[in-house]
């Protein structure tokens, strides 16, 4: 904002000084006061002997300074009577003789207060535009009518208020205006950042500095990224300028464009007084909020950064958009080995581990060794088996990893191994050789140089084709216990939308949040979203085709592995298969294999009586239903108080078959009972 017209009295600031100056303007308003109660014919005579306007001698009037008043008069523009009429107000607060002077300058003991028609006739270098509402004093709430509702009140013989934020300002007592609380709070600055983001504050404090173009506002958008990483960025940017940050919701800008222009005033004074730079957190707004939001930081004539995961759409002029940089794997190396400083038997072989499944954040790698920290025992503690700090390390990426993961997908604990499978060697031998391709992906990606080569495509896929209960899931699940990953199952039907545009926006949410900690992600009714969509025949099948693409582009750049289920693998076409890196099919399983997993699916503890899984390998059912079958007939056993016998599996098949829609056969339960 522009500097105040130069004037006589440009004086110091600080507090010897602002009461110096307002001994200075109530001189001037006893000079007035002596002047309305002398006739005409004395009026010369008694001016030498009072204290005039210029009778400066005995106020002892500072130098030049650069104290509180000052700056106000600067920020804001202030006219030398706009200057003088700050100080007339502040004299109310601060000078007990100010209310009988101003009576008797205005001629009536009942306004016993600072007028603009006090003002006007008082002070110097008076002009009424400074009572106006767009003029600074007003515009900027510094001096309000303090009558301003009462519409029979003539304006100029309004009481006028100095606002109390301005007043301790002026007293070297700043603070956040109280009518801002609860709307703001203070951002901490981060202790310290990686080297790509500090590359990235410097750019949030250029775009203040030097917009991008002329009529742009200083508005910076921060994008990409989490919450926490995008307002790190903005408060080591206003750090850097010399501002402090306060952040704010954008749901909380008021809809009602008064309420919104008050606001606005209110922060983009407080930005000056205190000073500071306002961080607005956007996220998904309605279309109401988002036009008050674009209304609001349209006007922005201080610091300002929109934070949001994507960049905003608006008509109106913006300033610089700076993106989250991602971390390379040196600045994830570094940060790690920063977090775990001191923490002993956590070598380098052990954080390269994690930088090669984790990508997270600088706040949420503090977070996890923090929590690493607390469960180790104490170096006097005696522990026979102290927990290894590798393994609690981690644990902690996995469990900060999943935040954000659980309302997108199910999320199952993996507890079965490879003794839990079920499968010919084949299937077996290729499910060995995914786990390799996860396990080995940073060697060979980094450390021998495939990703510089490849570029393109090193995402792990695979397809597991086979109908239901074949153990597709289960073999997704001994996969993820093997990586020590946590699984997640992905329902694609509950995913795709009818909407256009709608699938690819759930999708990029479920592999953003996945890419944190690169979990195993299954997703389930595959059929639901692919197909023979190669021929177009309509609108729907081109963005139909466009949402698979989406899906296998995701797929191909995820960190970790991603799996498809289906059970019509014929139904694929056969350009989207090719993109996959692994096939695997699970066949209906034969008889001999049935009687294993019926030998595997009763716990050793149960007490049975005559169970035979020859037998029982005659349901010809996959092995989903031969646990749900299990279960049934060791419930019904139970309620009996008798051994699990085939009559207990019998009644328990009969209830099965019923739920998929079958009938048992003679051949089936042949030698049962």
């Amino acid at each position: 904002m522009g500097g105040h017209e130069p004037g006589g009295e440009d004086t110091g600031g600080g507090g010897a000084t602002l009461t110096s100056e307002i001994r200075r303007v109530l001189a001037r308003v006893d000079a007035h006061a002596s002047r309305a109660s002398r006739t005409s014919e004395s009026a010369g005579t008694s001016e030498g002997t009072s204290a005039g306007p210029d009778s400066d001698g005995s106020t002892g009037a500072a130098g030049p300074g650069t104290g509180p008043l000052d700056a106000l008069v600067g920020c804001f523009g202030l006219t030398p009577f706009e200057r003088d009429l700050v100080l007339l107000t502040a004299a109310c607060e601060l000078d007990a003789s100010t209310a009988a002077r101003c009576a008797a300058a205005s001629g009536d003991p009942e306004r016993a207060y600072p007028t603009f028609s006090l003002a006007l006739a008082a002070l110097a270098e008076p002009h009424w535009s400074a009572l106006t509402p767009v003029a600074p004093l007003r515009r900027w709430r510094i001096v309000e009518p303090a009558d301003e509702s009462r519409q029979s009140q003539a304006l100029t013989l309004s009481r006028l208020r100095l606002d109390e934020r301005v007043l301790h300002f002026l007293l070297g007592s700043p603070y956040l205006d109280a009518r801002l609380h609860g709307q703001l709070r203070r951002a901490p600055v981060p202790e310290e950042l990686p080297p790509s983001y500090e590359t990235a504050a410097d750019r949030i404090a250029e775009g203040w500095t030097t917009p991008a173009r002329p009529a742009a506002p200083l508005l910076v958008e921060v994008v990409g990224g989490d919450l926490r990483s995008r307002a790190d960025l903005a408060a080591a940017a206003a750090a850097r300028s010399g501002l402090a940050l306060y952040a704010m919701n954008a749901e909380d800008i008021p809809t009602a464009p008064a309420d919104r222009d008050l606001l606005a005033r209110l922060w983009q004074r407080e930005a000056i007084l205190l000073p500071a730079a306002l961080l607005v957190e956007a996220g998904e707004l309605d279309r109401d909020q988002h036009a008050a939001t674009d209304a609001f930081l349209a006007g922005a004539a201080v610091p300002v950064v929109v934070s949001s995961p994507d960049p905003r759409r608006s008509d109106r002029a913006r300033g610089e958009r700076v993106t989250v940089p991602s971390l390379d794997d040196e600045e994830q190396l570094a940060l790690w080995a920063g977090a775990f400083d001191g923490v002993v038997d956590i070598g380098e072989s052990e954080l390269r581990s994690l930088v090669a499944q984790f990508q997270l954040p600088p706040h949420v790698v503090r977070t996890a060794a923090a929590a690493v920290r607390r469960e180790l025992p104490a170096e006097d503690a005696p522990d026979p088996t102290p927990p290894e700090p590798a393994l609690l390390a981690w644990r902690a990426g996995l469990n900060e990893a999943r935040i954000g993961m659980d309302e997108l997908g199910r999320r199952i604990e993996p507890d079965a191994g490879w003794g839990d499978l079920v499968l010919h060697e084949r299937q077996t031998s290729v499910l060995r050789e995914i786990v390799a391709h996860v396990r080995q992906r940073a060697t060979v990606h980094q450390e021998w140089g495939f990703a510089a080569t490849l570029r393109r495509g090193l995402g792990v896929t695979a397809l597991f084709a086979g109908g239901s209960g074949t153990g597709k899931t289960l073999a997704a699940e001994v996969m993820a216990k093997e990586l020590g990953l946590d699984l997640f199952v992905i329902d694609l039907s509950q995913v795709v939308s009818k909407y256009i545009g709608e699938t690819e926006k759930n999708l990029r949410r479920v592999f953003d949040a996945a890419e944190r900690g690169g979990a195993l992600l299954l997703f389930d009714e595959a059929d639901a979203l692919f197909g023979k969509r190669s021929e177009v025949k309509d609108s729907h099948d081109r963005y139909a085709n466009l949402e698979v693409s989406y899906l296998l582009m995701r797929m191909e750049a995820y960190r970790g592995l991603a799996i498809l289920t289906t059970n019509m693998k014929k139904a694929l076409d056969t350009a989207f298969l090719r993109r996959i890196r692994f096939v695997v099919d699970f066949p209906f399983p034969a008889e001999h294999e049935r009687a294993e997993i019926w030998r595997r699916v009763l716990p050793p503890q149960t007490p049975v009586k005559g169970i035979e899984p020859e037998l029982l390998a005659q349901l010809t059912v996959a092995g989903g239903s031969i646990r749900n079958i299990a279960l049934s007939g060791a419930f019904l056993a139970a309620e009996e108080g008798d051994r699990l016998q085939m009559r207990h599996m019998l009644a328990a098949a009969r209830t099965e078959y019923l739920k998929l829609e079958r009938s048992l056969t003679p051949g089936e339960v042949r030698g049962w009972v």
